[in-house]
């Protein structure tokens, strides 16, 4: 109207368009009141406001002008202020959660979101997620834990390497960790008995093909060669005594559930050890603790079948005797015993050709005959032998053109050089 352009919506133009059949007397303010969903009062209003305005009647009237609620410069500044000094790297998500925690600041997440890509910063894009076919998870909790290790600079550089030994129950998101400074048996063994002492034994372990966790084709020749053991890696043959089923995956989309539990936990716990300043792996330990109860409480989920197939532990001690590393050795005549090139004495007497020599996971070191713990001790004493330079040949000096007679075929051959080297 009057040479003005009036940008509408297309629920806007429609309702024009019944608007002015109803003032022109086509159809009852009634029926379009049943055509757009709603009361003959908001259409009086709006018929009214058609006569008075023209076209912009229309047009809901707070449109183009300044929200009431709106967060004001000043405080979006300040709050910008801290989430740069303090959360730069968090997502958007993350950020809301510990402003709210740690700074009292209510923001929603979309809000933040918005804020923080206009500012440019990297952590508000999304990332791109790959498809992946879905796999059904297990019915019940406790039927199958997925486990593996995670390295990554958790500390941020502000102390040691760290690896990540996760668990995470396939049916609940339920998950359970704790830090070491390697991947291996005793890691493996230890994080899976205190795993073991929270919830109970699983059922089955879902893990890769790490040489922990799987037995090298090697191993598998040499201990059949030699006919002991059955080819199992030390976690495979423990987990075997504890009777629980282990599966192993040949990809990491397989197992992708941990595989994602990293990938958050590299995301919001380094920032959670951030937070609680850890330098040290025991440091790091305890705030995982706490991060664990908060993380259970707000991811986890009811699984399909409501029972638990987690079977009671056994006691510290005898779990012990199982989740170790267990190494067979010969008795010698005078009762000492090789292991990992070290001599022990046994000190009291037993009937036995082999010992079994069990190291745990506290640092601790048994030997076992017939089921039974033997006393020993560490032989240091050794005396030390003296490497003498043996003389594999000589050099000796012989006539060009002698010919010297060789046994074994009944030949003999000319010396073409002046030096041989005989043993």
């Amino acid at each position: 109207m009057n040479g003005d352009v009036i940008v509408m919506r297309p629920t806007e133009l429609k309702r024009l368009e019944l608007i002015k059949k109803a003032i022109g007397k086509e159809i009852t303010q009634l029926e379009v009141s049943e055509f757009l969903g709603m009361s003959q009062r908001q259409v009086r209003r709006i018929v009214r406001r058609v006569k008075e305005m023209g076209n912009n009647g229309v047009i809901h009237q707070n449109r183009g002008k300044v929200n009431g609620r709106r967060i004001s410069e000043l405080i979006k500044a300040k709050i910008l202020k801290v989430y740069g000094r303090r959360y730069k790297d968090f997502g958007a998500t993350l950020a809301s959660e510990k402003l709210a925690k740690h700074e009292g600041i209510k923001l929603g997440r979309e809000t933040l979101r918005k804020w923080i890509r206009q500012e440019g910063y990297e952590a508000a894009r999304r990332r791109v997620r790959k498809h992946r076919t879905r796999r059904e998870r297990r019915e019940y909790y406790g039927q199958m834990v997925q486990m593996d290790g995670s390295h990554h600079d958790w500390l941020e550089g502000r102390g040691p390497r760290l690896v990540l030994m996760g668990y995470i129950d396939d049916a609940t998101n339920r998950i359970y960790g704790r830090f070491y400074e390697y991947e291996g048996t005793i890691p493996a063994l230890d994080s899976f008995k205190r795993y073991c002492l929270k919830y109970g034994i699983p059922q089955s372990v879902y893990l890769d093909c790490h040489s922990t966790y799987k037995a090298s084709a090697r191993d598998t020749w040499y201990h059949n060669v030699h006919g002991y053991g059955d080819g199992l890696s030390e976690f495979e043959r423990a987990l075997k005594e504890l009777k629980v089923e282990v599966i192993h995956a040949y990809s990491p989309q397989a197992k992708g559930r941990v595989e994602r539990l990293f990938r958050t936990l590299q995301d919001r716990l380094v920032k959670e050890l951030r937070l609680g300043k850890a330098k040290t792996m025991e440091q790091a330990n305890k705030v995982l603790e706490g991060y664990l109860i908060e993380h259970n409480r707000r991811y986890l989920v009811e699984p399909a079948r409501n029972a638990n197939l987690h079977r009671t532990s056994p006691a510290a001690q005898e779990l012990d005797n199982m989740l170790c590393k267990k190494q067979e050795h010969p008795l010698r005549k005078d009762f000492t015993v090789v292991h990992d090139r070290k001599l022990y004495q046994i000190e009291e007497w037993t009937s036995v050709n082999r010992i079994e020599v069990r190291e745990l996971v506290d640092g601790s070191m048994r030997m076992m005959g017939r089921g039974r713990s033997l006393k020993f001790k560490a032989i240091t004493d050794r005396p030390i032998k003296i490497k003498k330079r043996i003389r594999l040949s000589q050099r000796i000096r012989l006539p060009k053109g002698t010919v010297i007679p060789n046994r074994s075929f009944g030949t003999a051959f000319p010396i073409k050089r002046s030096v041989l080297h005989v043993g």
